[in-house]
């Protein structure tokens, strides 16, 4: 690219990494950070930018590439380009860069705090106070249950399962794992224990997801590995939404099978079942899981590294796609 090029970002970055930004391009940014940017203003940006600067929540489908025949790069702010057309994007010769896997951290800590705010009542308790109701320091009106030394299932152990069963071993806990591949190294530093999957719906008093999502994964938890849990458990998910099965989820709580749920993410977000908003049981956060400062501008660092190197006519270290820069 000769001349500056114009990037729109669909929503605000931190702002040192902005002003970074905006030293090597025309920077055009919706302002809100309050909802996801409606899809028909989406397409209108994406007809006057070079390059679009997407996050994790936005759907860079077909339509919005072929939105812009001059589009030359989707950098988006993802570890995998689940939203993006890739397919598409390679065919109409535009670049896809994303990021590499560093929200481990982050994700566990949410992650340990939603087993501790479903599972201790903490939302409940918030309410009440908030409402000027005030049952009494020994009363049983939210009593709920111990994290403390109960067994963690962990559905998957990468980066993010052996990060949260860190976290874990703090509370004394027992921890099962499953994943495609046995993690020798971690059962060892962590003392994980592999088992079926099938033993882990059963013994696990929180059920863990990490897995990444796909094909296989999709609705991976439904009504048959519901009724496998303990009616004391709990099931937790900051991996991808779709890996259950929400609405065998919804029947599960409704029919107290499971004890109740954290939920970080959701199968069709932004909506979530009518159902789940309504459960005094369920601990629903709005995919907060990277929702760290810090990380989130090294993550827009990252992005704006892939965007400088695609403006330098170099191939960025994060392009899914890097065939396209060779035409």
């Amino acid at each position: 690219m000769t001349t500056r090029p114009r990037v729109f970002v669909t929503q605000p970055i931190a702002q040192r990494a902005l002003e970074r930004l905006r030293g090597i391009a025309d920077v055009t940014i919706n302002k809100d950070t309050s909802k996801i940017l409606a899809r028909g203003k989406l397409l209108a940006a994406v007809k006057k930018c070079d390059i679009l600067f997407s996050l994790l929540h936005d759907t860079v489908d077909r339509a919005v590439l072929a939105a812009n025949p001059r589009l030359k790069a989707v950098a988006a702010m993802n570890i995998t380009p689940d939203r993006i057309a890739v397919a598409e994007a390679t065919k109409r010769g535009i670049a896809v860069t994303v990021i590499p896997p560093i929200v481990a951290e982050s994700v566990a800590d949410l992650h340990l705090g939603l087993m501790i705010a479903v599972a201790r009542r903490m939302i409940e308790g918030d309410r009440s106070v908030r409402a000027s109701r005030f049952p009494g320091s020994q009363s049983n009106h939210f009593a709920g249950s111990y994290v403390f030394g109960k067994t963690l299932g962990l559905i998957g152990a990468g980066r993010i399962g052996q990060a949260t069963a860190r976290r874990a071993k703090g509370f004394s806990m027992k921890i099962l794992y499953w994943g495609p591949r046995r993690k020798p190294e971690a059962e060892q530093e962590l003392g994980m224990e592999y088992v079926t999957l099938d033993r882990l719906y059963a013994e696990a008093d929180f059920v863990s997801l990490h897995q990444p999502y796909n094909a296989e994964t999709h609705h991976m938890i439904s009504d048959r590995e519901f009724a496998l849990m303990k009616p004391t458990a709990y099931i937790v998910n900051t991996a991808r939404g779709a890996v259950i099965d929400e609405a065998a989820m919804v029947r599960a709580l409704k029919k107290k099978r499971i004890a109740g749920a954290g939920l970080d993410v959701f199968e069709n977000e932004p909506k979530v079942p009518a159902a789940l908003l309504k459960m005094k049981n369920v601990v629903l956060t709005p995919h907060l899981g990277s929702a760290v400062m810090e990380l989130r501008e090294a993550m827009a660092n990252v992005v704006i590294d892939n965007i400088q190197a695609l403006i330098e006519g170099r191939t960025p270290p994060n392009c899914v796609n890097p065939q396209v820069l060779n035409k």
